[in-house]
């Protein structure tokens, strides 16, 4: 793949659900779409609101980044928004990502422990702190690396977060010295220009469902 700066242009729908019942709805995210809405009015589009337009009182579980895509979980009534909120505080949920970091990575794979907190009060930024930072907690394993045309090198990352800190796979592969391709608020240059989108996508959903008790499992193609 070589390098591109253009946008990316979010399609109509935004999102696609891959399964619904009477007690929740899994989707794929597209990139450059809020999972909920933002601050202001320019940032009331967001995948909720599109979703509440066909199925009304969805709720939202958990979140991805406005350009990271992927699979989400949504409840549709109280008491199954309440049962998977606290599947992922008990941390039975499993969730895992691909991503494609600058750089080739030393080890084939690891455990990043590195503590989390805001750079500053207001700030959309986290940083690596070893006394204010939240315990944080990543597993990675290399899964391919690659280089481009033009010299750059890559690694396809399989990333899998013991906990859910906000962009807690961005600032730990960035921590590592390999920042995600394409991410406009972590990579600089040439990583940030290498790809249209931040290359981070969740490819693995599996929990217990709300109603059933019986485990289910959504894979993901990555489109990266």
């Amino acid at each position: 793949m070589g390098r591109a700066s253009v946008a990316v242009q979010v399609p109509p729908s935004g999102y696609s659900v891959l399964f619904v019942d009477a007690f929740l709805i899994v989707c794929e995210k597209e990139t450059g779409l809020l999972s909920v809405p933002g601050i202001g009015p320019e940032k009331a589009d967001c995948l909720v609101a599109r979703l509440q337009e066909e199925y009304r009182g969805v709720r939202i579980v958990h979140r991805l980044d406005r350009d990271t895509s992927g699979l989400l979980v949504l409840a549709r009534d109280a008491v199954s928004h309440r049962t998977l909120s606290m599947s992922f505080e008990a941390r039975t949920v499993e969730k895992s990502y691909e991503a494609l970091a600058a750089g080739w990575l030393a080890q084939d794979r690891g455990l990043i422990d590195l503590p989390l907190r805001k750079e500053a009060l207001g700030s959309a930024r986290q940083i690596v702190h070893p006394t204010e930072g939240k315990p944080s907690q990543t597993e990675y394993e290399v899964t391919e690396r690659g280089r481009d045309a033009d010299g750059l090198a890559w690694s396809r990352v399989r990333l899998t977060p013991r906990t859910g800190r906000s962009h807690q796979l961005r600032v730990h592969l960035l921590a590592l010295g390999h920042p995600i391709l394409g991410d406009d608020l972590y990579a600089s240059e040439p990583a940030r220009t290498a790809r249209p989108r931040l290359c981070l996508h969740a490819s693995k959903l599996a929990f217990d469902h709300p109603s059933t008790n019986m485990r289910v499992s959504f894979e993901s193609a990555c489109p990266f």
